[in-house]
């Protein structure tokens, strides 16, 4: 039976690259689709044997990599074109050594290396680090086309249940692949506000419509300056250094801010006396200690490459996104969540299927996820 080519785990210029390790049962065309899904050029390039020079494919690493087997025993590697300037070199075999001895997990046997430019930026800001690439690039954060394949990488190692390997420090991001449970429905037909309301009470019967409020009596308690009786967990209510921000930025003076909330405040009344014509809308179901689950409707401009030259996306595209907001916002930005978030979010991740399922048996279109890959409506 013919083998993969074997990763040369040995060549020190392999650790300068970026990897993504993924489990033995993802085919080389699943990697090919998730990457159609975010790169609109994404192809193939297939070229004989005996061109695939280490230069050109590899850059600048030792030969070992451009070794290609020519008995029939050995599958050859393949180049997956991304962007002007990167590819995606593989599949390879890696053995449990050979994952061990880059720091992967145990279980990984396929890889891919990636060819992509060395770009990047300022040190990463504080905040939410979901994806890991603050934790992985602490001197620079990649920038331009590094970061969006990157970011990609981190994405499609989400979606099979694989990692990436970063080139220089050699950081292993394993992204947990129940992180992101949004879901949403692209459909070229548009749901009013009650009929939307109607379609989700059929698995949620709290739902509600959103509406909006005619005053704002200010920020919520235990949010900003009155950041007090909040979990031990949760750095700041509201968001890291928003407290740190009021005080630098926010205005003192009692009068002035009096002065700013009855500007809102009339501006709100204009609004609400004539009201522009509706152009999206939300669905809101309280799910308790939970947090809340929303259906937010509204037109969609940007959509993924698989979809922009579909017959019925030419007319226009509604997207119905199924979201789920914790109790504290910020914990869905961090790469290790807590215990309670995480356990809410096991409770919510089969509420926003179910949603998303009975939208889209309404409408029909194409369900989406976090990042943009579509997913099969069986699947949800």
């Amino acid at each position: 039976m013919a083998k993969l080519t074997r990763l040369p785990a040995d060549d020190p210029g392999l650790r300068d690259r970026h990897i993504l390790a993924l489990p033995p049962d993802v085919a080389a065309d699943e990697v090919e689709v998730l990457a159609i899904s975010r790169f609109a050029n994404a192809r193939w390039e297939e070229a004989p044997q005996d061109t695939l020079q280490p230069r050109g494919i590899i850059g600048p690493m030792t030969a070992a990599l451009g070794i290609r087997s020519v008995g029939s025993a050995t599958i050859p590697t393949r180049t997956l074109r991304l962007a002007r300037l990167s590819t995606l070199n593989g599949p390879f075999r890696m053995e449990t050594g050979d994952a061990v001895s880059l720091g992967l997990p145990a279980a990984s046997t396929l890889a891919y290396v990636l060819v992509c430019p060395r770009e990047r930026g300022e040190k990463p800001y504080p905040g939410g680090d979901r994806d890991g690439l603050k934790r992985a690039f602490p001197d620079g954060m990649p920038i331009r086309e590094e970061e969006r394949v990157l970011q990609w990488m981190v994405a499609a190692a989400r979606r099979l249940g694989g990692s990436v390997r970063t080139g220089e420090n050699g950081t292993v991001l394993t992204p947990d692949v129940d992180s992101a449970i949004d879901l949403t429905v692209l459909s070229d037909s548009w749901l009013e506000p009650a009929e939307a309301l109607a379609v989700v009470q059929q698995v949620q019967p709290r739902a509600r419509l959103s509406e909006a409020t005619s005053t704002w009596t200010g920020p919520t308690p235990g949010v900003g300056r009155d950041a007090r009786g909040r979990p031990g967990w949760v750095a700041e209510a509201g968001g890291r250094g928003l407290s740190a921000a009021l005080e630098r930025h926010g205005v003192d003076d009692e009068a002035e801010r009096q002065r700013l909330m009855d500007e809102a405040s009339a501006y709100d009344e204009l609004m609400l006396a004539v009201p522009p014509v509706p152009e999206a809308y939300g669905v809101l179901v309280d799910l308790g200690h939970d947090g809340t689950l929303s259906v937010e409707a509204g037109v969609e401009t940007a959509l993924p490459p698989l979809m922009r030259d579909l017959p019925w996306t030419q007319g226009g595209v509604v997207a119905y996104r199924v979201h789920w907001e914790p109790p504290f916002i910020e914990e869905l930005e961090a790469e290790r969540p807590s215990f309670e978030h995480r356990v809410a979010r096991s409770r919510a991740a089969p509420l926003v299927q179910a949603v998303a399922r009975v939208v889209h048996a309404a409408i029909g279109g194409e369900i989406a996820d976090e990042a943009d890959f579509l997913v099969d409506p069986e699947d949800v």
